[in-house]
């Protein structure tokens, strides 16, 4: 195996890198030719519980890509079933669940999670990965609270999130309820991934746009700075990222969060002039990659400039890869972006 590269630690610590590392959002996935002939055998759950085929899905954009970190292939809805959320990932819908939450009774009923017990197959993949496998950091991840509470209690995927806030501003004591109970099932679920070997934590907090940073500093932080606070016990970097969240950043940057990753809604630059003292991680928008190699290499220079003007900053994109981009145009994204930000 080849000798670890820790450099993407490195700028996830603030200190200065021989090159700006990255790694791409949803990486391992549709966009990868291999991964869709494995789904014409094998549904997302059925991969996630085989720990060598996961481990494989997970360790492919590193070998096909040359990125400097892992993600594990998984998805936010895992660590639900086990405390008796019927989740179905139903094809062009996304995650569906037959009991969402309507009342406290509905959250008393729900179990406690033994990561060990209950996803032995998760914390076997990172294993797998950690100890064999990679010669990169691994990523582990969760969703964030308030992502995972909209699924709960809308029943599946919302435009407006009308019955989660319905719940956050009318009936207060069912929601911090909720946010207790998940509170503590993401801090069990991302400490037991970072025992079993993951190098950092995301938690994805992708619908977290729609809310203002007034409710925001009520109704999620409490429960954002607690699960922080927990990843940084474990000694490993903790990341938080969320779409349309240029609002929120300032409130972030309060947390003990170690990055902030950013969509593609606000620069680099506008971050760091509305005085984001945490590492960045982003922000191409992902659609760029549909475009020339002009275009795409006009855009990355813009970033990679701006990232680069001082320590603790991550090349990502500013949301998941599209399935229809090719696999050979982040393939040369990587080498780009690894040769222009050289340090001599």
């Amino acid at each position: 195996m080849k000798q670890f590269n820790d450099t993407i630690l490195k700028a996830y610590r603030g200190e200065q890198t021989s090159y700006v590392p990255l790694w791409f959002m949803r990486q391992a996935g549709r966009s990868q030719p291999e991964y869709r002939k494995l789904k014409e055998k094998y549904s997302l759950f059925e991969i996630t519980h085989q720990p060598e085929l996961c481990a494989y899905v997970t360790r492919l954009p590193v070998e096909n890509y040359n990125v400097d970190a892992a993600i594990l292939y998984k998805d936010i809805m895992s660590p639900l079933p086990p405390i008796g959320v019927q989740v179905d990932i139903k094809p062009g819908v996304g995650p569906v669940i037959d009991n969402p939450i309507r009342s406290k009774a509905d959250i008393d009923r729900l179990g406690e999670i033994d990561p060990e017990q209950d996803i032995p197959y998760v914390l076997k993949t990172i294993e797998i990965l950690s100890e064999e496998q990679l010669d990169v950091p691994l990523i582990g991840f969760s969703g964030a609270p308030f992502t995972l509470a909209s699924y709960m209690i809308e029943g599946g995927p919302s435009k407006n999130y009308n019955k989660t806030k319905a719940m956050m501003y009318g009936d207060s004591l069912t929601w911090f309820a909720l946010m207790d109970k998940l509170g503590d099932l993401i801090i069990r679920y991302v400490k037991a991934q970072i025992k079993a070997g993951a190098s950092a934590i995301q938690i994805f907090d992708s619908w977290i746009g729609a809310v203002n940073a007034e409710d925001y500093r009520i109704f999620i932080k409490p429960t954002m700075e607690r699960i922080f606070s927990a990843i940084k016990e474990e000694g490993v970097p903790g990341i938080l990222f969320g779409v349309g969240t240029g609002h929120l950043l300032q409130e972030w940057n309060d947390l003990s969060v170690d990055v902030i990753g950013l969509d593609w809604r606000t620069s680099i630059q506008q971050a760091r002039n509305m005085g984001i003292t945490k590492t960045l991680q982003g922000n191409l928008d992902p659609a760029v990659l549909l475009a020339d190699w002009d275009v795409v290499e006009e855009r990355v220079k813009r970033i990679l400039d701006h990232g680069m003007s001082q320590p603790g900053y991550v090349f990502n994109l500013g949301h998941g890869v599209f399935p229809d981009i090719q696999p050979e145009t982040l393939k040369k994204l990587t080498g780009f972006i690894h040769e222009y930000t050289k340090q001599s």
